[in-house]
């Protein structure tokens, strides 16, 4: 999770760098209450951080992860 918060801006609502979109936004997506609370402790530690530093509080959401479905065949690996 550290390595998370420090890979991109979590500051900014729908947005990394120059795109912009919903499709942008910043999240932690978890299964169960040890890796929501894991999650909630480690945004916590990191936005005492930014805004002692005058940066603006972390906007990433922190979400159930809805159920998962593999794409077809055709889509895997696709490069």
């Amino acid at each position: 999770l550290d390595v998370f918060w420090a890979a991109h801006n979590p500051t900014t609502l729908n947005q990394q760098g120059n795109d912009v979109g919903t499709q942008y936004r910043s999240g932690v997506y978890y299964y169960g209450e040890e890796q929501k609370k894991a999650a909630e402790a480690s945004k916590a530690r990191f936005e005492e951080v930014l805004k002692s530093k005058g940066y603006d509080g972390i906007v990433t959401e922190i979400v159930e992860a809805p159920k998962y479905y593999f794409a077809e065949d055709y889509h895997q690996q696709y490069l």
